[in-house]
């Protein structure tokens, strides 16, 4: 079949009309000449005086209407034509006169031209769209656009995004308790117009949960009213093979330290038999000899308690036991070793607890290790003949116990990363031993009491580390309904189970 080109529809058709006219003219002609011969009448008189004259004006007067009656036909079949896309040499009509409009063919032609602009328009967005999708789907990143509701918008392919059981999509990320991307949206909402933040280290399954397992650094944009309807955007940078170093260290250290707690304990239990029983034949020498010993022995146990719970907490392992216990005897079970540990480094500890404080809900064995972490950070960082003052007292519903030494302090660049993972400052990495797990695991630790971790701190003039924690009564019947007793966090905020989940 012949390809039929726009251009040429409408002349075939005006040729066509006119040669139908013309047709019928000329047929009712000649049955006029047929009847005229037929009746014996001067047929050629007749056909020179009447009917030919007749045709003529009959003639010119099709030729009017027709050209008059098509326009409006000629007109439509130029503007589809120009707006077809298809070669042709038609020129765009004019149409300035108040006819076109009276007739209506303005109006249509108008109509024709507004969408075809508009198929137009949309065809080149839904082609924009497509292409970026496409780009956006090729990232090794994720990318989230959240609305007001917080209500997914747009994910790509590699944003940590599933469905739930209502078919709905929501955000897998397992943000810390107090840090989640909930409570910041919800500050920001509130205070602030703007506003951006960035989370580090944040995974969306539990190690060992499932192989696909991804670890990202996540930076957030909040615009109130944004353009789009879009007011939160999230880029999520997968960092998982970054971070996968650190983890596997993480795990032969873990491995190593489960290894040397044997043989730790075995050598404290003889250093505490022993030395009773050389205590009257030691000399001076031999006395400090056995206190570095003791303290050397109770550092490196402090760092193995530490790096097993902080694997234990990564892998939300850690459990607790909440019993009612006073903050005083809790000190008082690490109170010699770190009175040692203070004196055998020319440290001069004060102790302020009161014993008539409030009881609270502690884990004893994981509360005094935070405690000997922040005392032995604060001997760390002091000098020499330096005071430490360690104090508690109330503060509403909960006890609040601090450490205030006059060291060197920090600045507060460094503040904000202190209770960092592996975190230590360049002062720190050159000067003192560590692990950067002491103070990342007391966190976890203290929140997992449902209570908080706090740190002030100015360079040069020193630096004071306070926990509070929980009054026992507060949550008694919270802990007298949890039949396991592993803990108030894992039955209220939940940091074991906390999924920020955001539905679409």
């Amino acid at each position: 079949m012949a390809v039929v080109r726009l251009a040429d529809v409408f002349p075939a058709h005006r040729n066509r009309v006119i040669g139908f006219a013309i047709g019928i003219q000329l047929s009712v002609l000649i049955v006029l000449m047929i009847l005229f011969i037929w009746f014996g009448l001067d047929w050629l008189m007749m056909l020179v005086v009447v009917i030919l004259p007749v045709f003529i004006l009959n003639a010119f007067a099709t030729f009017i209407i027709g050209r008059y009656a098509l326009e409006p036909l000629d007109i439509l079949s130029r503007t589809i034509t120009q707006v077809s896309g298809q070669p042709h040499d038609t020129t765009m009509p004019v149409l300035n006169g108040t006819n076109h409009e009276k007739t209506g063919v303005k109006l249509m032609v108008d109509t024709i031209y507004s969408l075809t602009q508009r198929h137009t328009q949309e065809t080149t967005d839904l082609t924009d769209i497509d292409f970026s999708t496409a780009v956006l789907d090729r990232l090794p990143g994720g990318i989230i656009a959240l609305d007001q509701e917080r209500t997914i918008l747009y994910a790509n392919t590699a944003a940590p995004v599933t469905l739930s059981q209502q078919g709905q999509k929501q955000i897998q990320l397992i943000f810390e308790k107090d840090d989640t991307l909930d409570n910041w949206l919800t500050t920001s909402e509130t205070n602030h117009v703007s506003a951006q933040k960035i989370w580090r280290r944040v995974q969306d399954s539990l190690p060992g949960e499932n192989d696909h397992r991804r670890v990202f650094d996540i930076f957030a944009s909040y615009q109130k009213d944004g353009d789009g309807g879009i007011d939160t955007i999230l880029l999520l940078f997968d960092q998982t093979s970054h971070y996968a170093v650190n983890e596997d260290n993480m795990d032969f250290i873990a491995l190593a330290a489960h290894e040397l707690r044997g043989p730790i304990t075995i050598i404290r239990g003889y250093l505490d038999i022993l030395r009773p029983e050389l205590e009257s034949s030691l000399s001076d020498d031999q006395r400090v000899l056995f206190d570095r010993l003791d303290v050397s022995t109770g550092k490196l146990s402090g760092y193995v308690s530490n790096v097993l719970n902080a694997s234990k907490y990564d892998r939300r392992h850690l459990k607790l036991h909440l019993n009612e216990e006073r903050l005083s005897d809790i000190y008082a079970s690490v109170a010699d070793d770190l009175s040692l540990r203070a004196s055998t480094q020319g440290r001069l500890l004060t102790v302020s607890i009161p014993d008539n404080l409030p009881t609270i809900a502690a884990d004893r064995t994981s509360l005094s290790e935070v405690m000997s972490n922040l005392i032995d950070n604060a001997i760390k960082y002091s000098h020499e003949g330096g005071q430490i003052n360690v104090s508690a007292a109330l503060d509403g519903d909960f006890i609040r116990f601090s450490v205030q030494d006059f060291g060197v302090g920090m600045p507060s660049a460094v503040v904000g990363k202190l209770f960092t993972k592996f975190y230590r400052s360049h002062r720190s990495k050159a000067n003192v031993a560590g692990t950067g797990l002491g103070l990342y695991i007391s966190k976890a630790i203290i929140e997992s009491h449902g209570g908080k971790i706090s740190l002030t701190s100015a360079e040069g003039q020193g630096s004071t580390f306070s926990f509070s924690v929980p009054i026992y009564a507060t949550v008694a019947d919270k802990l007298l309904s949890n039949t396991g007793n592993q803990g108030i966090i894992e039955t209220s905020s939940g940091w074991i189970k906390n999924h920020s989940m955001y539905r679409g």
